[in-house]
């Protein structure tokens, strides 16, 4: 998991993508993404749908835990 700040983006809240999650997903700016909200978790998803399949092992090589 990796922690990001929420900024405001005229009248929106906009996350930033880290790097690595872009080049491992292959995506770029204007490509569309789904998301999902799950009140009683207090948790939203996002999905890229016209992106690679990520490798099993990409959390555990890639992604630094805080």
């Amino acid at each position: 998991m990796v922690r990001q700040k929420i900024f405001k983006s005229g009248n929106s809240l906009s996350v930033v993508l880290p790097i690595r999650f872009v080049s491992a997903l292959g995506i770029k700016a204007g490509d569309e993404v789904a998301v999902k909200l799950d009140e009683r978790k207090n948790k939203i998803t996002y999905f890229f749908p016209l992106t690679r399949q990520l490798p099993l092992d990409f959390n555990r090589k890639n992604i630094v835990k805080h």
